[in-house]
């Protein structure tokens, strides 16, 4: 796999909330450490997701923003 982006995080679909357009998909990517993403619901099928499968999340963003209390 080539991809311009620069951050990726290799992780294990933990849970899947189908909708009626979009799916929320929860990827742990290190031990107690989950990155929920929401896609399409056709993104979702035609990838196979299901618990267990190992995946990449891809983050591509020309901003970060940090906070502190």
């Amino acid at each position: 796999m080539k991809i311009s982006a620069r951050n990726t995080l290799k992780g294990k679909v933990t849970g899947l909330v189908p909708g009626a357009v979009n799916t929320e998909v929860a990827l742990e990517v290190a031990p107690g450490v989950t990155v929920v993403a929401i896609i399409t619901k056709s993104s979702a099928e035609s990838l196979g997701l299901a618990e267990g499968k190992e995946v990449y999340a891809v983050i591509k963003s020309s901003d970060v923003m940090v906070a502190v209390d």
